[in-house]
């Protein structure tokens, strides 16, 4: 039930047919009696800076969840910045200070490298190849880097946008290997999908699904079905792997934090979770 003094969290993004957190965020909220609720808003880039703005002038909004395409415009939108945000380059997560500044962090590779922790996925001197080097891709990298990977393999269309991640890795990591430039999964103990490659019936494979070896962990990010055309390729071959919804119910404890709100654990979201795809 939405009243007069219902927190609004703000999930902002464009398109909206693929979002799973309301179904996730206020099943909870209703379990725990939490008077707030999250909201889908769907924004296009033309007018996102001048919307998040807007949307934190409101005196009933408790906070943002950021998604595509707009998590590396936000980090420029930012009065404050987490360390995360920072080397990555993008945002997740907005909220209004005390002082009415917009502070942003990052937890979408915070809650993918939970996820492979959780999996027994040995990330310690592992090697990766994230493609894909947007928001999600470079919170990924982020946080496989700051979980301590020996060697991290980086490909995006955009190959500027891949060396400039490669960059900052390289400046906060300065004993990580970084290689671009090659979608080549071969040789990799962790290959992520952080393309938004899956959405859409009939989307390319983001890689040669061939070319990954049966031993590799598979993570991917597409939320629209639980098992993606990547991910059943990637199981044929006996990869274990991580669904992309995995990511999103080990960082909300995280998010609830920043936002000030009640907080859980992953295992309960999922048991009250209303998914849909």
């Amino acid at each position: 039930m939405i009243r007069g003094t219902t927190a609004l969290v703000a999930h902002i993004g464009w398109p909206t047919h693929a979002f799973k957190a309301p179904m996730i965020y206020n099943p909870w909220f209703e379990h725990a009696g939490i008077d707030a609720v999250v909201v889908p808003m769907g924004c296009r880039e033309a007018h996102y800076p001048a919307f998040l703005r807007a949307v934190f002038t409101l005196e009933n909004i408790r906070g943002a969840l950021v998604t595509m395409p707009h998590k590396v415009g936000t980090a420029a939108l930012l009065d404050v910045a987490s360390p995360a945000v920072q080397i990555a380059g993008a945002c997740n997560a907005v909220r209004r200070d005390a002082e009415g500044r917009l502070v942003g962090d990052l937890f979408d590779g915070e809650g993918f490298v939970r996820g492979l922790a959780r999996k027994g996925c040995q990330v310690a001197g592992a090697s990766a190849l994230v493609v894909g080097a947007g928001g999600v891709g470079s919170a990924i990298a982020a946080s496989l880097a700051g979980a301590g990977v020996a060697a991290i393999g980086l490909f995006d269309a955009r190959a500027e946008v891949a060396e400039g991640l490669a960059g900052r890795l390289r400046t906060h990591h300065p004993t990580l290997e970084v290689r671009t430039g090659s979608s080549d999964p071969a040789g990799f103990d962790i290959v992520v999908n952080a393309t938004p490659l899956g959405m859409n019936e009939g989307d390319p494979m983001p890689m040669d699904v061939a070319r990954i070896a049966p031993t590799s962990f598979v993570g991917e990010v597409v939320m629209k079905s639980e098992m993606t055309a990547f991910l059943q390729a990637a199981a044929a071959r006996g990869c274990r792997f991580q669904i992309g919804t995995d990511m999103l119910f080990e960082q909300i404890p995280a998010y609830l934090e920043f936002f000030g709100l009640p907080s859980t654990t992953p295992e309960v979201l999922r048991s009250l979770a209303r998914l849909s795809y």
